[in-house]
């Protein structure tokens, strides 16, 4: 009987060493959670542009202070011209802090160029270079990374 108590003891012992070791590998996964995301539009289809701005968002109410850059290049950057359905939505997402809008000027010069005039941005919208090089810069800045 006294080797029985000690087996269940034993057993006992060993699993909650076990909880306990697995709650402290999923503690320091989380704390581990990155709080800096960039987001990939480059498709004018209305509902994935929505699906991203839904994303930025959702990041920022589930991760208080996260950091989250939308970059948009090739037909994503309509999203944030004065044109965009979007406009206003991307003008108030600018103005508050931790989301940033970025526009491939790639894409902006080769509008300018089959167009003769530069698209107008949406006010808090900067330019950048090229966006596929800004997605490679803040990926290996430790940012994640979505496309929706």
């Amino acid at each position: 009987m006294f080797k029985s108590i000690i087996s269940k003891f034993t057993l006992m012992l060993a699993a909650t060493a076990f909880v306990v070791g697995a709650w402290g590998t999923s503690a320091s996964a989380n704390s581990m959670m990155k709080t800096h995301l960039v987001i990939q539009v480059s498709t004018d289809d209305p509902r994935t542009q929505m699906i991203a701005l839904n994303n930025a968002v959702n990041v920022q109410k589930a991760i208080p202070g996260a950091v989250v850059e939308i970059v948009a290049y090739g037909p994503g950057l309509g999203m944030l011209t004065g044109k965009s359905k979007q406009k206003d939505r991307v003008m108030s997402m600018a103005l508050s802090e931790g989301i940033s809008f970025s526009a491939c000027g790639n894409t902006m010069k080769k509008v300018a160029k089959k167009s003769g005039k530069m698209p107008a941005l949406i006010d808090g919208v900067k330019v950048v270079p090229a966006g596929v090089t800004r997605i490679m810069e803040l990926q290996a800045n430790g940012y994640a990374y979505v496309r929706p």
